[in-house]
């Protein structure tokens, strides 16, 4: 049971859930049901805290019902499912858990919504592995940053406030770290105070050339090419001379912004070359992620069963397999139910689909198609307290309870199901 929540005032040291920074610094004034940031939130802190805890009543097919009797209509809707998919699962550990225990009764599989972006990485790791390092050490030593291809800014805004802009380190009172864009800028209107960057444009769907033609010369090798995804060649000997001669470089993505085919090419050279610098310098890879509980979801999988997500039960034992078990081809055929998790943002709906559906998802969240069932959930740090990992995946953070809500968490939800299977 959680701790009774503040029904007003200012609540200091409050963990983010919206975003993997998962920053534990905010200021939050509760007014009743409602909050705000009041101190070091980003855009996407204000949007999340600032709705309003919405609906309770949990429906089936459209019409009002007990949480009870929801439960005993998604449990009939999956006891007759041959193929359940749980899908979503955005939420924090304890619903992750309670997630992976049902898709183990029931037989099902489990996909979360991220997981499109998150395999790009998780296929580099499993092919050849990569070097990689956490937030602290960015704060605390990193003197270059490559952004590598992306939009950091607006995943994950306080990123360069928290881990570049600080002059002060464990062992320095006048850090620099200089920052280089590779492929785009930062989005319009933004700034980064404090912190000196520049940006080298080039094509991002082609950044694997520029990540083999800094490997060639870095090995000394001949080079006949006069460009690489669209930039001289200068351009990139300048850079690879501008990494070697890092004390601490590191090279971070967010694996979303390589909505392309074949990204994790992209990553799978990128990391080689980062191995490559390894052996002249001190250089390691920081790959973003955490919205969404994502990393949280595959976290718990992998603690439980030693696979991540696109995992299917269905066996008698897990079976992973990064290709077919994709949320888009089960719906296209093979999954005959769907149980959507989405207690973090209302804006992540379902994806359409002719399968009935099950949502336990943030309240205020609205269908173009209604589902089977549907039970509103509170939001993790919200409504109540649980835990989420970090994007670095170092630490599970604590997520507090800050209004009184009558909303379940996920893992309630779930096992009002559970009871009634």
């Amino acid at each position: 049971m959680s701790a009774p929540a503040m029904t007003s005032g200012d609540i200091p040291d409050v963990t983010c859930p919206f975003c993997g920074l998962v920053c534990d610094d905010l200021v939050v004034r509760a007014t009743g049901s409602r909050l705000a940031v009041q101190a070091n939130g980003c855009h996407l802190a204000v949007a999340g805290f600032q709705l309003p805890p919405g609906d309770g009543a949990p429906r089936i097919c459209g019409r009002d019902a007990s949480l009870a009797a929801a439960g005993a209509e998604a449990a009939r809707l999956l006891k007759d499912a041959r193929q359940p998919l749980i899908a979503g699962l955005a939420a924090d550990v304890a619903g992750a858990r309670a997630a992976g225990r049902l898709a183990d009764r029931c037989g099902g599989v489990l996909d979360h919504m991220n997981s499109p972006a998150a395999i790009r990485n998780t296929l580099v790791l499993q092919d050849a592995g990569w070097i990689t390092t956490t937030f602290s050490e960015v704060r605390n030593r990193a003197d270059l940053l490559i952004a590598v291809g992306g939009d950091i800014v607006s995943r994950f805004p306080r990123f360069f406030e928290r881990c570049i802009a600080n002059r002060e380190t464990l062992f320095d009172t006048d850090r620099q770290c200089d920052v280089v864009f590779l492929g785009r800028g930062l989005p319009e209107g933004a700034t980064l105070p404090g912190v000196t960057w520049r940006v080298i444009p080039c094509d991002v769907r082609r950044l694997h050339e520029g990540f083999a033609v800094m490997r060639v010369l870095l090995a000394d090798r001949p080079l006949k090419a006069v460009e690489a995804a669209g930039a001289p060649i200068a351009v990139w000997r300048g850079l690879i001379d501008r990494m070697k001669a890092a004390r601490y470089g590191v090279a971070t993505w967010a694996a979303g912004d390589f909505d392309f085919p074949h990204a994790e090419l992209t990553v799978q050279v990128l990391c080689e070359l980062i191995k490559d610098l390894g052996r002249q310098t001190r250089f390691s890879g920081l790959p973003l992620g955490g919205s969404d509980g994502d990393l949280t979801a595959d976290s718990v999988a992998l603690w439980q069963t030693g696979f991540g997500s696109r995992t299917a039960y269905g066996q008698g034992i897990p079976d992973h397999d990064s290709y077919h078990y994709t949320t888009a081809r089960l719906l296209d055929g093979g999954a005959d139910l769907l149980m959507w998790i989405s207690s973090f943002a209302e804006a992540r709906v379902p994806p359409a689909t002719a399968v009935p559906t099950i949502v336990l998802g943030r309240a205020g969240m609205t269908f173009e198609r209604e589902p089977a069932v549907f039970i509103p959930v509170g939001t993790p740090g919200v409504d109540h307290a649980g835990h989420l990992f970090r994007g670095d995946r170092v630490v599970a953070l604590p997520l507090l309870r800050l209004r009184e809500s009558a909303l379940p968490s996920v893992a309630e939800a779930i096992a009002a199901i559970e009871a009634a299977l």
